[in-house]
């Protein structure tokens, strides 16, 4: 036969381990220094600046 499960214990470890998993993800999100989130927004706009450097105009193009 197979393993009897509490279905009421199942439901709350399935609603503890998503809760832990938010937990975690705030924590990355939102447990950051100023000086870290500075950084991460000044890496940020670095890379839409060197992608914007490497676009080719469509006037280019044409000539």
């Amino acid at each position: 036969m197979g393993e009897i499960v509490n279905l009421r214990r199942a439901r709350k470890d399935r609603a503890r381990k998503a809760a832990d998993t938010q937990a975690a993800d705030n924590r990355i999100a939102f447990g950051r220094t100023k000086a870290e989130r500075q950084q991460t927004e000044a890496q940020r706009e670095l890379e839409v600046r060197r992608l914007e450097g490497h676009r080719r105009d469509a006037s280019q193009d044409d000539a």
